[in-house]
């Protein structure tokens, strides 16, 4: 089911094996799922998470999408090209003050018709709470409102099909946690026999557990699926790196021909060739790694 009606999706996402000495001295295949390719503008969980939410949305009779993140949110930045390409009008309510010029993030969100407003950081702090969201609202109006990040019971929903795309059989699936509603669809959707393992990029991320399994309990009534969470890969936090990160990216791109995100897929990747070298990952597993951000801005 195709829930956006004027994008041309790849979908399924293809998958295919990244072929490493280092990976096969361990006994141990890794395979990308490359959702990043889904498009080029809404890739990745990003169009995931939304493809349910624009389906409530429209059945909600609303036609202006308004969701929160930070000054260079990839969230905020699909959300507004899925309102370009769906019709619907976007806003993004943003971390801290306005800087212009606009950083390119915010610059293309703004050129896909996003309009921009800010709550500064302790009022930022509270944006789930009823005295900003009613205030958004009587600014605003009737609105379908998108969590930061997009984490929602609709999200999960249409991460769990991730899975099922895949014929190619594998063992564990790692991806990148930021707000968590990618592993908690996709743990969701895997077989018994399978399990997932999430990267926090933010610092102390075990607080994210809870998070997740009530994003699933939403979804599901229960937590769903076999999974855990890798906590030591943060490099300092969200949005933050180092040099033996950048080192780690450098040679990754110039080994197969990707950048990767650093702020979110670079640091699952280092973990799971960080497992792989510690032992952790048993001799003839198969691992899914899933590519679901790009590090470029798009062009508009």
């Amino acid at each position: 089911m195709d829930d956006l009606r004027s994008v041309d999706l790849q979908v399924p996402s293809p998958l295919s094996e990244l072929r490493d000495d280092r990976l096969g001295a361990a006994g141990v295949r890794v395979l990308l799922k490359r959702d990043d390719l889904i498009h080029p503008e809404i890739p990745g969980n990003k169009w995931r998470k939304l493809k349910y939410n624009i389906a409530a949305a429209r059945r909600l009779g609303l036609d202006t999408l308004l969701t929160f993140g930070g000054a260079y949110s990839n969230h905020i930045r699909a959300t507004a090209a899925v309102g370009y390409y769906e019709g619907f009008n976007t806003i993004g309510v943003i971390r801290g003050e306005e800087h212009l010029p606009l950083n390119p993030s915010l610059a293309y969100a703004a050129a896909r018709g996003m309009r921009l407003t800010y709550l500064d950081r302790t009022t930022y702090r509270a944006k789930t709470s009823e005295a900003v969201i009613g205030r958004l609202r009587r600014e605003f109006g009737e609105v379908y409102l998108l969590p930061e990040g997009g984490s929602n019971r609709e999200a999960v929903v249409g991460c769990a099909e991730i899975a099922a795309e895949m014929t190619e059989p594998f063992d564990v699936l790692f991806c990148a946690v930021g707000t968590g509603g990618t592993l908690a669809g996709v743990a969701a959707g895997l077989d018994r026999h399978q399990s997932a393992v999430g990267v926090p990029v933010l610092k102390g991320g075990a607080f994210l557990e809870k998070e997740i399994v009530d994003l699933q309990t939403s979804a599901y009534g229960a937590r769903s699926g076999t999974w855990h969470l890798e906590c030591d890969y943060h490099f300092g936090g969200y949005a933050k790196r180092t040099a033996e990160l950048d080192t780690f990216i450098e040679d990754f791109e110039k080994r197969y021909g990707l950048l990767l995100d650093w702020v979110y897929e670079a640091k699952m990747m280092y973990a799971i060739f960080d497992l792989v070298r510690r032992g952790v990952v048993i001799p003839g597993a198969t691992i899914v790694a899933l590519i679901s951000g790009s590090a470029e801005v798009p062009e508009v």
